[in-house]
């Protein structure tokens, strides 16, 4: 088979809900990534074979062929055609298999894999709480999805709970790891790492280019005084990811595109993998889809050198590391979405953007990205730096 490159990988700075980029049209901001990809790469637009962009809330301005908007309102020409994926909170870590699988399969040289949502101007949830609303339909779950799993719904607070407690992580457990999200980031903005991988947005401040989620005074007595989002809990908004608004994407080229366009790869990919699980707990099946893509890849945790695992809540990337006994100093490295954000359907690939260019500052080889998502799924990407 085939081998597929990434040649760049972009993301725009997170914006804290209602803060920097709440004026910008989500189509807009996934828009600059877009033409910052093609402007780094020098890559004919024209040959562009598709665009493949994640988005989770597909509602008001992130509605009506959403990825196809996006390249409308970028500097792509009309030719380029384009798609939106949901899966949940890893839909532009899928947008980058896709991406990948059709490169690999040959059917395709270079396709752009993208994300961006902006969780200003179209809240979390909106696609279906408006219909709940105005009294139309019953829902994304039917009667006989409730009965078979004995819930009324799926709730991923619950199940972040859930974990922490399966896992005995106490409150202060799960502050203790958010407060180190947030000094890796405050350390990496500090020391320019995210320099080389941040576009800049115009918007009605000016120029935004740092991420502002990150709280560099952040403290556990500060964190103490969170209220739990459920009763007698430990998860709170303060051991959680922040609302953000943000896009980001990848460019995945063939090896014959490489010599095309004389392009430099940055990374390889060597393994793609997606599994699904519990839907109640949902948001522990990292884990098994870790474990599946090291077994497919013929790889062992110690070969890998650097973790990207989503920082939903603290009680994932923890689960994660006891489950699997791996070395908390890999991981996330320069923070995560507790303290940079996590713009839902863009973070897949801010995730891979973000790990692919830690690896080559670090001179280290090979990542490895993994992503929980509502309904109990999960994808596990392991690149290798070039």
């Amino acid at each position: 088979m085939a081998e597929a490159f990434i040649v760049q990988a972009v993301r725009t700075a997170g914006a804290r809900r209602n803060g920097a980029l709440a004026g910008v049209h989500p189509a807009d901001l996934g828009a600059v990534v877009l033409d910052a990809l093609v402007g780094r790469s020098g890559v004919d637009p024209a040959a562009i074979d598709d665009v493949i962009v994640g988005c989770v809330t597909q509602a008001g301005e992130q509605s009506f062929a959403f990825g196809r908007n996006m390249v409308l309102a970028s500097r792509l020409p009309v030719s380029v055609p384009a798609v939106t994926v949901d899966r949940q909170c890893g839909s532009s870590q899928q947008a980058l298999h896709f991406a990948l699988q059709a490169v690999m399969s040959g059917t395709q040289d270079i396709v752009i894999a993208a994300g961006a949502e902006s969780m200003t101007r179209v809240p979390m949830g909106s696609n279906y709480r408006l219909h709940d609303k105005a009294g139309i339909g019953e829902g994304p779950w039917s009667k006989a999805i409730c009965e078979r799993f004995g819930v009324a719904g799926f709730n991923q607070f619950a199940a972040a709970q859930a974990i922490a407690d399966k896992y005995r992580f106490d409150r202060r457990a799960l502050d203790e790891y958010a407060l180190g999200s947030h000094r890796r980031a405050a350390r990496a903005i500090q020391e320019g790492a995210f320099k080389e991988e941040i576009v800049p947005v115009g918007c009605e401040a000016g120029i935004f280019r740092q991420d502002e989620g990150v709280r560099i005074d952040a403290s556990l007595e500060a964190m103490a005084t969170v209220k739990p989002i459920l009763e007698g809990g430990t998860v709170t908004a303060a051991n959680a990811s922040q609302m953000t608004d943000g896009a980001a994407g990848l460019l995945v080229v063939s090896e014959a595109a490489l010599k095309r366009f004389r392009l430099e790869p940055i990374a390889r990919i060597c393994n793609l993998t997606v599994t699904a699980g519990d839907p109640v707990m949902m948001l522990e099946e990292p884990i098994a889809a870790t474990r599946r893509a090291l077994k497919r890849s013929g790889m062992r945790l110690w070969d890998i050198d650097l973790f990207e695992v989503n920082e939903a809540f603290a009680s994932i990337p923890l689960a994660w590391l006891a489950a699997l006994d791996a070395d908390p100093g890999k991981l996330n490295v320069n923070g995560g979405a507790i303290a940079l954000g996590h713009p839902l359907g863009a973070t897949g690939a801010k995730l891979m953007t973000t790990l692919i260019h830690a690896l080559r500052a670090r001179g280290q080889r090979y990542g490895l990205q993994a992503m929980c998502e509502g309904g109990g799924t999960a994808n596990v990407t392991i690149v290798e730096a070039l």
